[in-house]
């Protein structure tokens, strides 16, 4: 438990990894967004829109909750005469998909590890 807010500490070797899991990254069109940027050094709108089959409206609200929480950059320009939005990862972004895919791993070796019915 924190001190601070009374919560499981997710650091704590007895805390369950799901306690651990972060509610803004872990959506699944968030974490699709931050694998992606992950991946590229910038990535633009339309991309992101035709990988995770999304529409723009509803794209532009999951890029605004990554970018309120400090995990992406959002830079408009343009592209010869045509209008483009490009998404980078920041590092606060970086560190909150590595330390997600973390405790996914941990999740998924917790699983693999246990028996199952027909074991038991």
């Amino acid at each position: 438990m924190t001190a601070e807010t009374g919560a499981p500490d997710p650091h704590e070797p007895s805390a369950h990894p799901v306690t651990g899991l972060d509610e803004v990254v872990h959506q699944r069109v968030r974490l699709g967004i931050l694998t992606i940027a992950h991946e590229a050094r910038r990535v633009e709108f339309g991309y992101l829109r035709t990988q995770l089959d999304l529409t723009a409206g509803n794209l532009s609200k999951h890029l605004s909750v990554l970018e309120a929480a400090g995990l992406i950059e959002v830079e408009k320009g343009y592209a010869g005469r045509r209008g483009r939005t490009w998404i980078t990862l920041t590092a606060a972004g970086s560190t909150a998909l590595a330390e997600e895919i973390g405790r996914l791993k941990l999740l998924i070796a917790r699983v693999e590890t246990t028996d199952t019915l027909e074991d038991r």
